[in-house]
């Protein structure tokens, strides 16, 4: 969702631009990957690293072992990377002891929870890149906080928003299908985070939840593979109104929020989008690191706990009232402004 959109903008520049994209493989199930390939018009790979699942060392290891290579054959000029996931802050160390500049999009962003991987990985990341593209003002503010160089930071807003804004017509293609699994009025329900789903007792909390709720109006949860594990592990089932299916592509999904009462999460990406769509959104952690879908847009934060999920719900659902605010340079063009950027910086 994040790389598709700059690839695009970069395509419509061919004397400014040569793109290589580089498949970590740190998401390799079909229903992870490749479905988002072909429903986001990625181009194709140039190269799959298959670096696999493991441990966070083992992933983020491999990441490095099989990237320095590729990166030391081609010498680009520039290296983007997206977002906090271990191939973001693998190929950042790659870059820097290799003297390859690196870009990182979605910069700046923090939950001040260290006991997130994603934040250690982006701290790590943030420290080592040479462009910061961040994607609200308080990640400005995050970073030069941290020491980072003030000529390194541009603000270019949210690089998610361009696919959503790109693609809503073809997910807007999708909800006549969908309406009738659905049956109109639903909750849709997501949850991955490892402090969420790999905690039994957190799970069975998250589960009690969704049955009281499907009590009143009916859940949708497209379940992600690591948490249909969790739920096989800890013996966890749903009930006859939640509906526990596979993992849906992108356009199905973006369908199903746009027309959702209310977004029940711990997706990071789920609270940008419902901000932009006007769904109410409540995030089932302690922190997050967009605080903007908060002050500026439809997100609430709330426990894991079954009564205050499923009291957060129904107040939802009969209070919510829209009041139409977007954060700043969610408009669908963040694209743009980072090809001007790095056709700048040639």
């Amino acid at each position: 969702m994040k790389v598709a959109p700059l690839i695009r903008e970069m395509n419509r520049r061919p004397d400014s631009f040569v793109t290589e994209l580089v498949h970590t493989g740190q998401h390799y199930d079909d229903k992870m990957s490749q479905v988002f390939f072909d429903e986001l018009d990625i181009p194709r790979p140039t190269v799959n690293l298959h670096a696999g699942s493991g441990s966070h060392a083992k992933q983020t290891a491999e990441v490095m072992l099989r990237l320095e290579p590729f990166v030391l054959e081609n010498r680009p000029d520039w290296v983007v990377v997206y977002g906090d996931v271990n191939s973001t802050a693998a190929a950042a160390l790659v870059c820097s002891k290799i003297g390859i500049k690196l870009a990182h999009v979605e910069a700046g962003l923090r939950s001040f929870d260290r006991t997130m991987p994603e934040e250690i990985n982006r701290l790590v990341t943030d420290q080592l890149a040479d462009l910061l593209l961040t994607p609200s003002p308080e990640a400005d503010e995050n970073l030069k906080r941290e020491g980072c160089d003030p000529s390194k930071i541009r603000f270019v807003g949210n690089i998610m928003i361009d696919t959503l804004v790109h693609l809503l017509p073809r997910a807007d293609e999708r909800w006549p299908a969908l309406r009738e699994r659905t049956g109109g009025r639903y909750v849709l329900v997501t949850f991955h985070r490892v402090s969420n789903v790999d905690s039994p007792e957190t799970l069975h909390e998250i589960m009690t939840a969704l049955s009281r709720i499907a009590a009143h109006t009916p859940v949708v949860f497209p379940v992600h593979p690591r948490t249909q594990n969790a739920l096989r592990s800890a013996g966890v089932a749903g009930s006859d109104r939640v509906m526990l299916i596979d993992p849906l592509g992108y356009l199905d999904f973006v369908a199903l929020q746009k027309h959702a009462a209310v977004v029940l999460t711990d997706s990071g990406g789920v609270q940008e989008e419902t901000t932009y769509l006007g769904v109410p959104c409540l995030t089932a952690r302690p922190n997050t690191e967009r605080p903007v879908t908060v002050t500026d847009g439809t997100n609430r934060l709330i426990e894991s706990r079954a009564d205050a999920m499923a009291a957060a719900v129904e107040d939802t659902l009969a209070n919510f009232k829209p009041s139409g605010r977007r954060p700043a340079l969610w408009d669908g063009r963040t694209a743009e402004r980072i090809a001007d950027i790095l056709e700048a910086l040639r």
